[in-house]
C-alpha cells in the first residue's frame, strides 16, 4: 500500500524506479545549432592536438630565454606574427618577434614577454624583466591530445560543451531523444486559457507551467488539455497520456468526492509507490507506474504543482533522457527576517534571495520570504526567484540564521 514519504525519500524512490526502467531513448542525429540542452549519445574526441601549436597567451614579443635571463636585454625585432599567420624563419640569438595573442610561437622562441614589460629604443626592443622558459605560452597538446575523449555519452550539452564540439569540427552528432511528457490537468472548474471563465472557474495555468517545466528539464511536452471530473472522459485522456514516456497529471489526487485520478489509474492496473509527500505546498502527490510508464499525480493548486514537479518529476526526465538525475541545487543564505511554520513538514516558501554587493561570491546572500496567500498564489511565485526551505526538524528561525534555499530553475 502506498504511503506518505519525506520529499527526500519520495525523490529517491522516483530515481530508483526511473533508473531501473530507464532505457535511454533511441539516438537521433542533430545539427550543432540544435544541441543546446540535449543529452549526448556518443563520445566526442579531439580531432588533433589542442592547442595544435605552441600558442601565445599575450600580446608581446617571442624571445629566447637565454637572451633575456636578466632585465635590460636589447633585442633585434625581426618580424611580426598575428593569430592565424605562419612565420617564415626562426628566432636566433639576440632576436625577437612581435607576437599577438593566439598566434603560434615561432621556431627558436621559448617564451613570450608581454608588451607592458618592454620598451622601444630606436630599432631595438628592450626587455625590462627576465623571462622564464614557457612563460605566457600554452604548449601544443596541453589542453587535449589527438584522439582524446572530450565528451562522453550522457553529457548534457550547454554552451561550453557545444563550443568544444564546434572546436573539434563536430557539426553533427547523436543525442538521445527527449522523453515525451504528457501533461493533463483535471477539474470541472478549469477552462482554457483563451476562455472567459465563469465567476467560480479558473484558467488552465497548470497546463502551461507543467509544459514549461518539462521543457526546461529537457523533455518534449505533450499537452492533453483538461479532463472533466467524469471517469470515462478522464480514463480516455489518461490512456492517451500513457502513450508518452511520462504522464503528469495535476489535480484530482486529494481526498475529495471528485478526486478520481487514483481510482482511474488503479482500474488501468497502476502500481503506486507513494500517495503523499510530507511537504507544504504539495502534500497530496502521487507516483506510480501504469502500463510500464511513469505516472505523476500532482496537486491541483498551481504552486503545489510547480514545487512537486521540480522535486519529483524532473529527475525522472533526466534518467529517461539518458543522463544522471541532477541534484537539487540547494545553497545557504541568511534570513533577512524571521520565519515560523506550524506543521511538521518540509516547507517550500516563495522567497527572494539577493546579494548586498556587486560580487555575490564575496557577499553573504540574504533571503526573505514573500507575502503569499497559499498554494494558489501564482502572483507571489512569479515574484520569487527561489524557495526558502524550512523544517520539519526546525520550524522557527530568527533573522540572521542560515537556512536552505532552492533556486527556481534557470534563475541562477
Amino acid at each position: 500500500m502506498a504511503k506518505m514519504l519525506s520529499y527526500q525519500q519520495a525523490r529517491q524512490k522516483v530515481i530508483e524506479i526511473a533508473g531501473a526502467q530507464a532505457r535511454a531513448l533511441s539516438p537521433e542525429q542533430i545539427e550543432l545549432a540544435a544541441g543546446l540542452g540535449r543529452v549526448l549519445a556518443e563520445r566526442i574526441c579531439a580531432d588533433r592536438d589542442y592547442p595544435p601549436f605552441d600558442r601565445s597567451t599575450r600580446d608581446g614579443f617571442a624571445v629566447r630565454t637565454e637572451d633575456v635571463c636578466a632585465p635590460g636585454a636589447a633585442l633585434e625585432r625581426i618580424g611580426e606574427i598575428k593569430a592565424g599567420d605562419a612565420f617564415a624563419g626562426a628566432v636566433g640569438p639576440g632576436q625577437c618577434v612581435e607576437i599577438m595573442t593566439g598566434a603560434a610561437v615561432p621556431p627558436g622562441a621559448d617564451a613570450v614577454v608581454m608588451i607592458e614589460q618592454t620598451r622601444r629604443e630606436n630599432d631595438r626592443v628592450v626587455i625590462e624583466r627576465a623571462a622564464q622558459r614557457g612563460q605566457d605560452i600554452v604548449a601544443r597538446g596541453t589542453e587535449a591530445k589527438a584522439g582524446q575523449a572530450l565528451l562522453e555519452p550522457g553529457t548534457r550539452l550547454n554552451y561550453a560543451e557545444l563550443a568544444l564540439a564546434a572546436q573539434v569540427g563536430r557539426s553533427r552528432f547523436n543525442v538521445f531523444q527527449r522523453p515525451r511528457v504528457a501533461v493533463l490537468s483535471t477539474g470541472d472548474e478549469v477552462v482554457a486559457v483563451e476562455a472567459a471563465p465563469g465567476p467560480f472557474q479558473i484558467r488552465n495555468s497548470n497546463a502551461v507551467s507543467l509544459a514549461a517545466q518539462a521543457a526546461l528539464a529537457g523533455a518534449e511536452p505533450v499537452p492533453l488539455g483538461n479532463a472533466p471530473d467524469r471517469k470515462p472522459d478522464l480514463r480516455a485522456l489518461i490512456e492517451r497520456g500513457l502513450a508518452a514516456d511520462i504522464l503528469v497529471l495535476s489535480g484530482g489526487v486529494s481526498m475529495g468526492k471528485y478526486d478520481l485520478v487514483e481510482d482511474v489509474l488503479r482500474e488501468l492496473g497502476a502500481e503506486f509507490y507513494f500517495d503523499a509527500v510530507a511537504i507544504r505546498p504539495g502534500r497530496p502527490a502521487v507516483f506510480g507506474e501504469c502500463g510500464g510508464k511513469l505516472v505523476f499525480g500532482l496537486p491541483g493548486n498551481p504552486v503545489s504543482t510547480m514545487v512537486t514537479f521540480e522535486l519529483l518529476a524532473a529527475p525522472a526526465i533526466d534518467l529517461l533522457g539518458g543522463t544522471a538525475a541532477r541534484p537539487l541545487p540547494f545553497f545557504k543564505a541568511k534570513l533577512a527576517a524571521g520565519v515560523k511554520q506550524k506543521a511538521a513538514l518540509a516547507h517550500f516558501l516563495p522567497a527572494q534571495v539577493s546579494w548586498p554587493g556587486d560580487a555575490p561570491p564575496e557577499e553573504t546572500p540574504l533571503v526573505r520570504e514573500l507575502r503569499w496567500q497559499g498554494s494558489g498564489d501564482i502572483v507571489a511565485l512569479a515574484a520569487a526567484n527561489c524557495f526558502l526551505v524550512v523544517g520539519p526538524e526546525k520550524l522557527e528561525y530568527t533573522a540572521g540564521e542560515w537556512v536552505d534555499v532552492m533556486p527556481r530553475r534557470g534563475f541562477f
